[in-house]
């Protein structure tokens, strides 16, 4: 996320919340896709991670970003630690320990977002590339320890980081050693909402096994297809991971505000200075008043509110619209794929109900086991009679028959099918591309890690 949101109308009410998320219904015809793309930096000498600070740090990157893209910069205490399209159109942040991120602005086809993320992706080579930076693109770190990995100056951050130990043993390393890929979906209606949200944490773990690429934890095979995948089962499981009140058949915004009530905040922010609120007190204590102490009003606002459903982490996360947060970062293809996968499973009416369909019978234990057998098996982990390599392929003709009944080409009059083809070949040959990695680092790289920083920089 690359801004906190500042927004001062005062809560009256349960109510309020529930509409906040009921006001992103909106028509067929304005359903837009927003990808989010994180990635490593590194140092090409020596492939060195890339501090803040410096003639050649991530502050210098977006400063000369923020000079040829004319975006304005996002502050935090007076230091750059973003960036933002002046019209909201897409920003750039950093996460915790350098991975810069693009949040791309809501487009109509998948053809625009290859385009986009090639276009930004060129114009940070540009910048970084005389500094000596490149870009990595896999799900995990692969090389640096924590106490390697950079800090950046961000306040949510140092509250999390403070906060992260107590409540899990992984959350410093999802902050600091992990990037995604993400895509941001539209819904028409609180059951449109319900369905593509059941629809989609079903199938969630299968995101996670075909985009498994964070095989390698500080030079060496950390024993995962996804460590990515690993490290959310144990990072904050108050505000993370599969949610089985979703499975309800009558699921609702309500339902998901009751939720997010009850999870501890982590901050509010007054007059730009950040509160540390994580002495566990939820959402639903401090409209009762239980923050008065931290801070002068003792007011909850729209604004607060807006901040707390970003600090909640579930597989699938609901805003004003659906975030599909399975996937694992990785090279450039990956980026076209995970919009593409998504789109066509979820924004075309016959794809939807096909994949409500084939899932519609998967019960909640069902989908955690197979949740919690992902990371370490990938696409052959089991489900029922058969394995995730064999859904997958049944849920790749569905959402190839979505995108083409989209039927959005491109001037050279191809469709967004097109866009698959990479988890095409995740199935036909039947390993990840964490697999393949294991396989070259066994083999051709004679048990380095370092080839993997040529192999798939940006």
């Amino acid at each position: 996320m690359a801004r906190d949101t500042t927004d001062f109308r005062p809560i009256e009410g349960v109510d309020e919340l529930v509409e906040h998320l009921a006001e992103g219904n909106k028509p067929r015809d304005r359903w837009r896709i927003g990808t989010e793309h994180e990635k490593f930096p590194f140092y090409v000498d020596g492939n060195a991670p890339v501090p803040y600070g410096g003639e050649h740090g991530i502050r210098a990157i977006l400063e000369g970003m923020q000079e040829k893209l004319g975006w304005d910069p996002i502050m935090d205490a007076g230091r750059i630690i973003g960036l933002v399209e002046p019209t909201g159109r897409g920003a750039i942040s950093l996460e915790p320990g350098g991975q810069f991120e693009l949040s791309g602005a809501p487009l109509e086809t998948i053809h625009q977002t290859c385009r986009e993320g090639n276009a930004h992706l060129a114009q940070v080579r540009e910048i970084a590339e005389p500094m000596g930076i490149r870009f990595l693109g896999l799900g995990g770190s692969p090389k640096w320890s924590l106490a390697e990995t950079p800090k950046m100056p961000k306040s949510r951050y140092e509250i999390m980081t403070r906060y992260m130990p107590k409540v899990g043993s992984k959350g410093l390393d999802m902050m600091y050693r992990t990037c995604t890929i993400q895509v941001n979906l539209d819904f028409e209606s609180e059951v449109d909402m319900r369905r593509k949200m059941q629809v989609s944490l079903k199938l969630q773990p299968l995101s996670t096994a075909l985009f498994a690429n964070s095989p390698f934890t500080e030079g060496r095979p950390n024993g995962f297809q996804s460590w990515r995948g690993d490290i959310w089962r144990d990072t904050d499981n108050q505000r993370s991971g599969l949610l089985d009140f979703c499975f309800s058949p009558d699921f609702g915004f309500a339902d998901y505000v009751e939720w997010a009530l009850d999870v501890p905040m982590y901050f509010v922010i007054r007059d730009g200075h950040y509160h540390d609120m994580t002495t566990h007190v939820t959402f639903r204590q401090f409209m009762a008043g239980a923050a008065r102490n931290e801070i002068s009003d003792g007011l909850p606002t729209m604004g607060d509110w807006a901040n707390h459903l970003s600090t909640l982490f579930p597989d699938v996360r609901l805003k004003r619209f659906l975030e599909m947060r399975g996937a694992d970062g990785g090279p450039w293809r990956r980026i076209c794929a995970l919009p593409a996968f998504w789109v066509g499973l979820l924004y075309d009416a016959a794809a939807l109900d096909a994949a409500e369909a084939l899932t519609s019978s998967w019960s909640y234990e069902e989908v955690l086991a197979m949740r919690n057998a992902v990371p370490e098996q990938g696409i052959s982990a089991p489900f029922r009679n058969t394995t995730l390599r064999e859904i997958a392929r049944d849920v790749l003709v569905i959402s190839r028959m979505g995108l083409k009944n989209r039927g959005r080409k491109n001037r050279d009059g191809y469709d967004e099918t097109s866009f698959l083809s990479t988890l095409d070949e995740v199935v036909a040959r039947g390993t990840t591309s964490a697999e393949e990695l294991l396989s070259a680092y066994h083999t051709r790289w004679g048990g380095s890690i370092e080839p993997v920083f040529m192999e798939y920089a940006y």
